[in-house]
């Protein structure tokens, strides 16, 4: 019995016009593909099928490579870039309206004004035991020592207000969050 050799599949070959016709281009357009030529039949070039698919995948992953942007690191997002600056200007200008309405101040103004405040403050607690002694003279002195040692106390966080106060808002925005 005779044994069957199994064919080789051969590919189908078109001559350049026949490919063309039936990809509906011209054979100008055809040689700019640059698809190589599968074999010469004389002085007739044939062309796989499967080279011409070959090509113009290949092409249509240039093309979307060259248009998806690489994840450089240093290159910067010019969207997100673009996002974050609108952003920045759009929290000022709301910080700045607050600050025109009297919603909000500035910590340094803040500062300033507890300062001034303590300055205030301070001479009215060094007098508070001379003035208890002279309104009530029978007070005890042991009781005016009392006092004074509380007052002083209270005198000493006042007037250190000023240098505390960004610790305070530290410890308040920790407390909120």
């Amino acid at each position: 019995m005779a044994r069957i050799k199994p064919q080789e599949d051969a590919a189908v070959l078109l001559n350049k016009t026949d490919l063309c016709k039936s990809l509906g281009i011209s054979t100008t357009a055809f040689d700019k593909w640059g698809v190589p030529v599968t074999k010469k039949h004389g002085r007739q070039s044939l062309y796989s099928v499967a080279d011409v698919v070959a090509n113009r995948v290949g092409h249509a992953e240039r093309k979307f490579a060259a248009s998806v942007p690489e994840d450089d690191p240093e290159k910067p997002n010019l969207d997100f870039e673009r996002w974050r600056l609108t952003k920045a200007q759009a929290d000022g200008q709301e910080l700045k309206n607050e600050k025109d309405r009297k919603l909000v101040v500035e910590v340094g103004f803040a500062t300033f004004l507890l300062n001034k405040i303590a300055v205030q403050i301070g001479p009215i607690l060094d007098q508070a035991p001379l003035t208890v002694k002279r309104q009530h003279p029978d007070t005890d002195e042991h009781q005016l020592e009392t006092m004074r040692a509380e007052i002083i106390k209270a005198g000493n966080i006042a007037s250190g207000i000023g240098e505390r106060i960004e610790d305070y808002l530290d410890e308040y925005l920790r407390s909120t969050d």
